[in-house]
């Protein structure tokens, strides 16, 4: 592949925006996906006005298989195919696991996990074929270390941090890399972790050669 285009889905101003714009300094273009076009549309015109070349579609949900895999295409069809992708779509619901309701947990899994399929399977008939790609999923210390109030997001990272190990194990033939990067923090308030720091693993990971490739990596390393 000519150039790197990076795609983001669930984009928005917090970890979307800062690898989105770490990806575009390193003169990467960027398309950007997410539920609503405000403000997925001032992220992109801010990476536009940074020069880079920057496309947003908003989409009803990250969950329709129809829509999302419009939407990469529609990336493809502007910017060129995705060389790699960043899902960070997550849905969190407070309930324990016996106040739970059911339609609760499988939404969760769908926004989680599901589209998070269904955006790798999109993207990757153009990686096969440049034997290159890197996919890069954004977990949770939920999916490890299950907490009772949120028991709906850490079955939704558990069935992600699953999905990017099989990835991984299917992809790297291919040469392709798929991992997941477990978050072990908050990435909002006074508490939140450094979302700098954060993007600038995910550039690093993208250009990891194969010989470094981890299907897991955690930020910061859990003890």
């Amino acid at each position: 592949m000519d150039e790197d285009v990076l795609g983001v889905v669930a984009a928005g101003p917090g970890l979307g925006a800062a690898v989105a714009a770490r990806f575009a300094r390193e003169g990467s273009a960027v398309g950007l996906v997410a539920r609503s076009a405000d403000p997925l549309d001032q992220i992109a015109a801010d990476l536009r006005t940074s020069g880079a070349r920057a496309v947003a579609t908003a989409i009803a949900d990250v969950s329709d298989e129809e829509g999302l895999r419009g939407a990469l295409a529609e990336i493809g069809q502007q910017l060129g195919p995705v060389t790699t992708l960043v899902y960070n779509g997550s849905l969190y619901v407070e309930a324990a696991p016996s106040e739970l309701a059911a339609a609760d947990l499988r939404r969760a899994f769908d926004v989680g996990v599901t589209g998070a399929l269904v955006a790798a399977q999109a993207v990757l008939p153009a990686m096969r074929a440049a034997g290159s790609g890197t996919l890069i999923l954004t977990g949770s210390v939920a999916g490890i270390r299950p907490y009772a109030p949120a028991a709906a997001v850490g079955v939704a990272k558990a069935g992600l941090r699953s999905l990017a190990l099989s990835l991984a194990a299917e992809l790297a033939p291919d040469g392709v890399q798929a991992t997941t990067v477990t978050i072990h923090g908050v990435l909002q308030g006074s508490k939140a972790l450094d979302l700098g720091q954060i993007a600038d693993l995910y550039w690093r990971l993208h250009r990891l050669p194969p010989a470094q490739w981890e299907a897991e990596v955690r930020f910061p390393p859990l003890t």
